[in-house]
């Protein structure tokens, strides 16, 4: 009974999740770390040493992931940049255009990654005013062949000097902005395609996780959306060993959860993330609520370096 929590553990812990139903599977690893707890208990009332090994060896190590989290690897500078990027996914296009200006409003959001998108979605954006709170944009619309809604954008406070997109199954645009005093700042919306149906859908997934692009010496780059991938996929974690910071979890928020079925409260996954060049300091992350989403945006604040 206890043998499938100690695959987990073991799969988790050597990062080995590969292919189709593993990686699906691995998002999951909260909740089985949480249900541990039930071959323990049957291993103790069999009286069965190994089993209540194998369980409670599991537990640890599914816990120990679960709640790793590390703090901020230095002070925050006083005198720097201050910038604040929002990611928002759009349902399908299907988010009231209020939902979305109340969260640029209300948090004074200074870019906006946005992530299923439609042109439905975009007219009523614009209509509702987005422009004049951030009056700068750069949308890719859906390819053809592919869904309305795998369009991205960035809109931003302030102006775009260059354009861009990371390679991907869905539309993933890159806008690079001006700072005062500070080298530039190049923000991708990110929305990688999820891996939970089949063989070929982690295949996509992996390959969209792996051409995302690292960090770079001329720009502060941020990649923040939807990447369909928590912590405990070895995917994402390649993504983060190659330098960038995890927004959420260097402020120990790692587990809190961005995605969860509209109509029901569970499962709660943590699927979005907002990565961030180590060289920019995260003074700030929440997780808000978007009326019409099944995702909560991250908010997060940036402090960036000086020249």
């Amino acid at each position: 009974m206890a043998l499938p929590w100690a695959v987990w553990a073991l799969v988790r812990g050597t990062g080995t999740d590969r292919g189709f139903p593993l990686v699906p599977a691995l998002a999951f690893t909260p909740h089985a770390a949480l249900t541990t707890v039930v071959p323990l208990a049957a291993a103790i009332r069999s009286g069965s040493r190994t089993g209540a090994l194998l369980a409670s060896g599991a537990g640890a190590v599914l816990g120990a992931a679960v709640l790793a989290s590390r703090g901020r690897t230095g002070p925050v500078p006083a005198g720097g940049t201050k910038v604040r990027i929002a990611t928002v996914s759009l349902r399908l296009g299907l988010v009231p255009a209020g939902s979305v200006l109340e969260l640029v409003r209300r948090h004074a959001v200074d870019v906006l990654a946005v992530q299923e998108l439609t042109p439905d979605a975009e007219r009523r954006l614009t209509d509702a005013g987005l422009h004049r709170e951030l009056p700068h944009s750069h949308v890719v619309p859906a390819r053809p062949g592919s869904v309305v809604s795998a369009s991205g954008a960035v809109w931003s406070r302030w102006p775009v000097t260059a354009r861009g997109a990371a390679p991907g199954g869905f539309e993933q645009p890159t806008a690079r902005l001006p700072t005062v005093g500070s080298p530039d700042l190049e923000v991708t919306a990110v929305h990688t395609r999820p891996p939970a149906t089949s063989p070929a859908a982690v295949r996509g997934w992996t390959a969209d996780l792996a051409a995302l692009p690292s960090p770079a010496p001329d720009a502060l780059r941020v990649l923040a959306g939807d990447f369909n991938a928590t912590l405990h996929h070895a995917a994402l974690r390649a993504v983060l060993a190659r330098g960038y910071v995890d927004a959420a979890r260097e402020l120990g928020r790692g587990w809190a959860w961005t995605w969860r079925p509209l109509r029901l409260r569970f499962p709660r996954l943590t699927l979005d993330h907002v990565l961030v060049d180590p060289r920019a300091a995260v003074a700030g992350c929440a997780h808000v609520p978007v009326a019409g989403s099944d995702h909560r945006a991250l908010v997060v604040d940036l402090v960036l370096p000086a020249h």
